[in-house]
């Protein structure tokens, strides 16, 4: 397939300038496909190619529907075929291609697709499709399917379209480029309600690849003990144990609620959480920004059935509001068969791409799922070569203060780790390490070390939203140690003070609660925290 002239001119403009940042080693890798029929689909494509030093010859324009769901009939003949056509033409596959029955990919030097703004994202269910055959509910009878999803199973030339076929790369620990599966591809999109939030995502993630992904990380659990569905907080409690490794500070919830409405979530560098139809709490203020590069995902079955407009579901809201990347559902996946964030978030750490990230996590290919950010984007593959002139000022240079302490003491036994991460973060006045370290004590109920950390903490944060959630979590704390008058104390002092901030209802909740809780009797055993 040719790319039509106008496109192929204003791609061709891209190479004008160098790349500001190019990832040598997987660009030629790497193909960006997008709608030549959408103007901000080329500039967008040009755009991407540019900042990651991808070859011209290896954008890809097809001419193909506008809208975000479309027939099979239309994945086949505009999406399907015309890149199975590109992937011959220009040698990316080698093909085993037998007299009869099926061609298979036995080798493949494309390993990542990125889809521009402008690419349809979901297949509607098709019925009598030739050469299909339906199988068992709940599975085998599904056919709808993300582009995405289907796009990665594109060496595999079937027909059979029903059932969700296993991905081979799950729970993998090996880069793409060294798997021995060549019909793979790891298909990721650049897509949200707007052009400039594509723009921002493409800079976020490249900018952000320089220093490390710096912030903390808000985990949100919901206590879901239904049939079938605790696993979702299984895989998420698993998540904060690793960041703690990593030295990320991290607000683990694990209550029913998700995090409400005015809840002060500064700097945000991840998000992972469930299991809300829409967006909703803090990321429905006004004001809330994501840290720039931050990854955030919400478990929904629909998470992502529209990318387009940014107040409905998951994944348009979430990179609207600053994250980089998200991940999420277009049609009804079934919880086992989303993307299993417990994987995610370890891949991640390891220094894997986005891409290897969200395909390790992910049991099926030519399913439900969809990875909207830079393929490439690599957050934390940095943290052991940054530049030591990087990240002077206070803010940054306390999060690398944590990952360092934890990466060179977390092998340590944990009382003793702890005691020496106590030292360090006193002497180094470390607000959100002594934050992470209370909440760390008061999830093993030794509450008197976490007031000492929460109170220490709250003395040394100077942004507004960090003050409040530590007076939060002190006078918890102190409220479980029957210290209730400290505690009220605590919030009627900051609510004097601030008293027009989006948490100070959450603080009032909290006062009130305190003020009707009654003091337990006394033990005849009683038990020092």
């Amino acid at each position: 397939m040719k790319l039509a002239g106008k496109a192929f001119f204003l791609l061709s403009l891209v190479w004008l300038t160098e790349p500001a940042v190019a990832e040598k080693a997987l660009a030629p890798a790497t193909i960006v496909v997008f709608n030549q029929d959408v103007p901000e689909s080329v500039e967008l494509a040009k755009f991407y190619a540019q900042k990651r030093g991808i070859a011209r010859d290896h954008l890809v324009g097809l001419s193909c529907s506008r809208t975000e769901e479309i027939s099979r009939l239309e994945y086949d003949t505009m999406i399907r075929n015309p890149l199975r056509a590109v992937f011959k033409e220009r040698k990316w596959w080698t093909l085993h291609e037998p007299r009869e029955g099926q061609p298979s990919v036995t080798n493949n030097s494309i390993r990542f697709v990125a889809l521009i703004k402008g690419i349809p994202l979901k297949i509607r269910a098709a019925s009598n499709y030739p050469g299909d055959k339906a199988g068992e509910a709940p599975l085998g009878n599904r056919n709808d399917a993300s582009v995405d999803s289907e796009l990665a199973a594109l060496g595999l030339f079937t027909d059979q379209i029903s059932g969700a076929p296993t991905n081979p790369y799950f729970q993998s620990y090996r880069p793409i480029t060294e798997f021995d599966n060549a019909a793979l591809l790891l298909v990721c999109r650049l897509d949200a309600p707007k052009a400039a939030t594509v723009r921002r995502m493409i800079v976020d993630a490249i900018e952000t690849e320089k220093t490390g992904l710096w912030g903390r990380a808000y985990v949100d659990g919901a206590h879901n003990t239904a049939p079938g569905l605790g696993v979702g907080d299984t895989w998420l409690a698993e998540i904060p144990g690793q960041l703690h490794k990593a030295g990320v500070p991290v607000i683990y919830d694990d209550s029913p609620a998700i995090f409400p409405e005015g809840y002060p979530m500064s700097d945000c560098a991840l998000y992972f959480g469930w299991y809300a139809e829409n967006v909703s709490g803090p990321f429905n203020q006004f004001d809330f920004q994501f840290s720039p590069g931050a990854i955030a995902v919400h478990i929904h079955s629909f998470s992502a059935s529209t990318l387009h407009d940014e107040h409905a579901n998951w994944a348009g809201p979430l990179v609207s509001k600053g994250a980089a990347a998200t991940l999420g559902n277009v049609y009804e996946p079934y919880l086992q068969l989303t993307s299993h964030l417990n994987v995610f978030s370890d891949r991640l750490l390891h220094g894997f791409t986005f891409a290897e990230s969200a395909y390790m996590s992910m049991q099926t290919v030519s399913w439900m799922s969809v990875m909207i950010g830079d393929p490439l984007y690599r957050p934390y593959a940095a943290w052991l070569e940054i530049d030591e002139k990087r990240g002077d000022e206070k803010g940054s240079s306390d999060w690398k203060a944590y990952h360092e302490f934890a990466a060179k003491n977390s092998s340590q036994p944990a009382p003793e780790y702890r005691a020496a991460a106590m030292k360090f973060a006193s002497r180094t006045r470390n607000a959100p390490m002594l934050e992470d370290l209370g909440l760390m004590e008061a999830a093993g109920e030794r509450l008197t070390e976490a007031t000492v950390c929460f109170d220490q903490a709250r003395t040394l944060y100077t942004k507004r939203d960090d003050i409040l959630r530590t007076v939060m979590e002190e006078a918890e704390v102190l409220g479980k140690q029957n210290k209730t008058k400290r505690a009220l104390d605590l919030l009627r002092d900051t609510l004097r003070i601030i008293s027009n901030a989006p948490a100070s209802a959450l603080l009032k909740k909290l006062e009130m609660e305190l003020r009707s809780t009654k003091p337990p009797a006394p033990s005849a055993n009683p038990r020092r925290p």
